[in-house]
């Protein structure tokens, strides 16, 4: 079997035409280098060099070897390279976890971020809900994730709560909008909910069965989406109303629900947002920039923590 080693040795052989200088040039011994060249010949089976005088000459043998060496060489050296720039985020591809609103926070912009700093990678944020997200870190698809989490407490997962958004009541009907939502109107109201198919796990509908816990009822939907746009636009055409994250209601109101607006739940309720990653996990570099980007991200919208 050859080895890179013989490869170095037999080259810097070749090119010097003295094992003294090839020793001298790899900053080896003389008789480690004299080693490489014998075993290399074993291994070949062939004489690579004759003795002229104090230096060596190569045979046509060697001639034929030089460029499957260089070349193999050459090869070791470029993925040596290649990994380092993706070490140091000048190539490779850069995965994220985020929750399925996280469009609305830090999509786009969080991505341009990225590239801005490193244009030669390829990012990939992943995750249409915060409870796939989970299941993606546990089974090792993602390093790490920003996600909405009702308590910060996940088992086999370390959970850094880093801000928070205010969930809020969104209607067309500005008489529902006087005052705070208590948990008895909300238990009343008909609603418009997005995240459908996570519904049974969902962060926000969590937070509301909490709050109505003492009522005895749950959140009663009148329409179920899967897209907190769609459940937007719904609460704008004035068929039912909705509780969504304040950032989101935000930025989506104006645009898909002009005549709608917002207000409060007494007790005032939030969702959490928290770095997640494998417990005792060494992060990358690469998941490391995009906790730091993602969290500078979520906490120009949202309240930090």
């Amino acid at each position: 079997m050859l080895s890179l080693h013989q490869l170095t040795c037999f080259l810097a052989t070749y090119e010097q035409g003295s094992l003294t200088a090839a020793a001298e040039e790899l900053g080896y011994a003389q008789p480690s280098v004299s080693e490489q060249i014998r075993s290399l010949e074993k291994s070949l089976g062939v004489q690579l060099f004759r003795r002229v005088g104090r230096g060596v000459v190569p045979t046509t043998v060697a001639d034929t070897l030089r460029p499957h060496a260089e070349r193999v060489l050459a090869a070791v050296e470029e993925a040596q390279q290649s990994v380092q720039r993706v070490k140091s985020l000048e190539t490779g591809t850069i995965r994220f976890g985020m929750f399925g609103t996280a469009r609305l926070y830090a999509g786009a912009g969080l991505v341009a971020d990225v590239l801005s700093r490193y244009p030669g990678v390829r990012v990939e944020l992943i995750g249409q809900n915060s409870m796939d997200v989970q299941e993606d870190l546990r089974r090792g698809r993602l390093e790490a994730a920003m996600i909405a989490v009702p308590s910060v407490n996940s088992e086999g997962l370390e959970v850094t709560p880093i801000a928070r958004d205010e969930l809020v009541y969104i209607s067309r009907d500005p008489a529902r909008l006087e005052t705070p939502v208590t948990a008895h109107r909300l238990a009343l109201a008909s609603l418009v909910m997005p995240e459908t198919t996570w519904r049974a796990d969902d962060s926000t509908r969590k937070v509301l069965r909490q709050m109505l816990h003492e009522t005895g009822r749950n959140p009663q939907t009148r329409i179920e989406v899967e897209d907190v746009e769609t459940a937007v636009e719904l609460v704008g055409m004035g068929y039912a109303d909705s509780v969504v994250p304040k950032g989101a209601a935000l930025q989506l109101l104006p645009r898909l629900a002009p005549g709608a607006g917002w207000a409060s739940l007494r007790p005032r309720q939030y969702d959490t947002f928290a770095i997640v990653h494998r417990a005792g996990a060494t992060l990358s570099i690469a998941a490391q920039l995009m906790i730091e980007l993602a969290t500078a991200r979520i906490r120009a919208i949202a309240d930090p923590l």
